[in-house]
C-alpha cells in the first residue's frame, strides 16, 4: 500500500501516527507549523526543548491553542489521551512516552542528541534524524543500535540527502544506473563565520552558529556525507569538485568520468538553476537507450542529469515519517559502516591552548573526506571538536588531528566513535591522492 493512502486510512480510522520532536528551533518550529495543519494520519503531540516557551511559541504558530506542560511520561500519556498536545524541558519524557509512535531528533546538538536516540531505542521508538550533525559523524553505529533494538532510524526527505536519495532510489527502479549524487548550492565560503553572518542569522530568526554552517562548506560536507554513507559513493577530492555552473544539467561534463563510473561520487553544483534541490547523475551507453533519452530532451549522454528542485524539509518529513511508521522503510540510512566523514580544517591560525568551538564556529571549517584518508591522518571529526583544547598551533587550512587536541572527559560521542571505527576499521589504502580543492569564495 502507497504511504499516502494508508495515512488516509489511519486519518479515517482515527489512529495517527504520533510525534513528539526534540527541539523547538526555527527548523522545529517550521516542522510544527506543517504538521499542525495537521497532515493526514500524522499528529505532532509532543515538544521537548530546554527553553518551554519556544515550545509554546511552535504550538502557537502551528495554530493549537492549548497544551500541557508535563515532568514525566505517564503525565505526558494522560495530557495525549485527553487531545492535548504535551511540552517538556526533557527529552526523556517523550522517549519514555507510550503515546509516541515516533521521535524527530531537531537539536542539531550531537552529544545530547546520541543520548536522546539511544533512549528512544531502548523505548522501541523509530527516529527521523533531522540531525546532520549527529548522522554525519555516527550514523553507521546508530543504524546498527536501531537495527539491534528493531527500529527505524533514518535521515529526512526534505533536506538534501533525502531528496537526493528518493531521487536516486526512483530511478534504479527504473533500470537506471546512479553514478554520482549531491546538492545545488548557492554559496560557499570556508572563511564565514558568527560575525559575518549574524545579520543574516537575525534577519530570518535562525540560530547564527547553524546559519554560519551552511556558508563555511560545514553542513554540505555532513550532508554529502550521510548520502555517501546511503549510497556507498564517494568524494573525488577533500571536500568535493563543487563546479560552478549555470544549470544543473551541466554537471553531466563537468565531475571526472571515472571516478563516477569506479566508485560513485557525491559532489554538489555551484550557482546552478534552479539554485535549489539535489541531483542525480546516471550512465547509459546504449546507443538505442541513449536516442530515447536525447528524444526526451535529457541530453545526449552517456552522464544524463536528474534533479529534484526544492527541498522543503518541513513539508517532506511527512513522508518520511509515514515510510518509517508504515513500511519500516528509512528514506536515507548508512548501508554499513562509513564510507566518508567530516574533517576538522583551521579557519584560521589556531593557537595551542585555544579551545575549539565546533560547528559553525570562529575557529574551523569542515570538509568531506573518504573515511580512509581521514583515519589515515587521523583527522579529527568536525563532529568532536567543540570543546576540544589545542595542543599545538595548527596553520590555517589544515587539518586538526587526534594529536593536536586533548578531547573533552566523559563524552558518549568519543565512546561511540570508538565503537564504530573498531566495528569497521579502514585500511590506509583507501587514502586519498589528489590534493585538497581551493578555499571557495561566494560563486567561484
Amino acid at each position: 500500500m502507497m504511504v499516502d493512502t494508508a495515512l488516509q486510512q489511519r486519518e479515517a480510522k482515527g489512529d495517527p501516527i504520533r510525534v513528539g520532536m526534540i527541539g523547538a528551533g526555527a527548523t522545529g518550529r517550521a516542522i510544527a507549523l506543517q504538521l499542525g495543519t495537521p497532515v493526514p494520519g500524522i499528529r505532532l503531540v509532543a515538544i521537548a526543548n530546554r527553553t518551554p516557551a519556544h515550545s509554546e511559541r511552535a504550538l502557537r504558530e502551528a495554530g493549537v491553542d492549548k497544551w500541557s506542560r508535563v515532568e514525566s511520561a505517564d503525565e505526558a500519556e494522560a495530557a495525549i489521551a485527553r487531545g492535548l498536545p504535551i511540552i517538556t524541558d526533557d527529552p526523556s519524557v517523550l522517549t519514555a512516552c507510550d503515546a509516541v509512535d515516533i521521535l524527530l531528533e531537531v537539536t542539531g546538538t550531537v552529544e545530547t542528541a546520541a543520548h536522546t536516540v539511544l533512549e528512544a531505542f531502548d523505548h522501541g521508538k523509530h527516529v527521523v534524524l533531522v540531525n546532520a550533525e549527529l548522522d554525519s559523524l555516527l550514523g553507521p553505529i546508530i543504524k546498527a543500535k536501531a537495527d539491534k533494538a528493531g527500529v527505524v532510524v533514518t535521515h529526512t526527505d526534505g533536506d538534501e540527502p533525502g531528496v537526493a536519495m528518493t531521487l536516486l532510489r526512483y530511478l534504479r527502479t527504473t533500470g537506471l544506473r546512479p553514478v554520482a549524487a549531491g546538492n545545488i548550492k548557492g554559496m560557499v565560503d570556508y572563511y564565514r563565520n558568527p560575525d559575518t553572518q549574524r545579520a543574516f542569522a537575525e534577519k530570518n530568526d535562525q540560530d547564527v552558529k547553524k546559519v554560519t554552517s551552511f556558508a563555511d562548506a560545514t553542513k554540505l560536507s555532513m550532508e554529502g556525507t550521510v548520502l555517501s554513507n546511503a549510497t556507498g559513493f564517494r568524494v573525488g577530492r577533500r571536500g568535493m569538485y563543487g563546479p560552478a555552473c549555470k544549470y544543473v544539467r551541466e554537471m553531466a561534463n563537468l565531475l571526472p568520468p571515472e571516478q563516477m563510473l569506479s566508485t560513485g561520487l557525491v559532489d554538489y553544483a555551484l550557482g546552478a538553476a534552479p539554485h535549489t534541490g539535489a541531483f542525480v547523475i546516471v550512465h547509459e551507453e546504449s546507443p538505442l537507450k541513449k536516442a530515447q533519452l536525447a528524444y526526451y530532451k535529457i541530453g545526449e549522454g552517456p552522464f544524463y542529469v536528474f534533479y529534484t528542485p526544492f527541498h522543503l524539509p518541513h513539508i517532506q518529513i511527512a513522508s518520511t515519517i509515514g515510510r518509517a511508521v508504515v513500511h519500516r522503510d528509512p528514506t536515507v540510512a548508512p548501508l554499513g559502516g562509513p564510507i566518508c566523514e567530516v574533517v576538522t580544517i583551521a579557519k584560521r591560525d589556531l593557537k595551542a591552548g585555544e579551545q575549539l568551538d565546533g560547528v559553525g564556529g570562529f575557529c574551523a571549517y569542515g570538509l568531506i573526506e573518504n573515511t580512509a584518508a581521514a583515519r589515515a591522518m587521523s583527522a579529527l571529526p568536525i563532529g568532536l571538536s567543540e570543546g576540544c583544547r589545542l595542543l599545538r598551533d595548527v596553520a590555517k587550512d589544515s587539518v586538526v588531528s587526534f594529536d593536536a587536541v586533548e578531547l573533552p572527559a566523559g563524552r558518549m560521542i568519543d565512546i561511540l566513535w570508538r565503537e564504530q571505527n573498531a566495528r569497521w576499521p579502514q585500511a590506509a589504502s583507501g587514502a586519498r591522492t589528489e590534493s585538497a580543492p581551493e578555499p571557495a569564495h561566494a560563486i567561484r
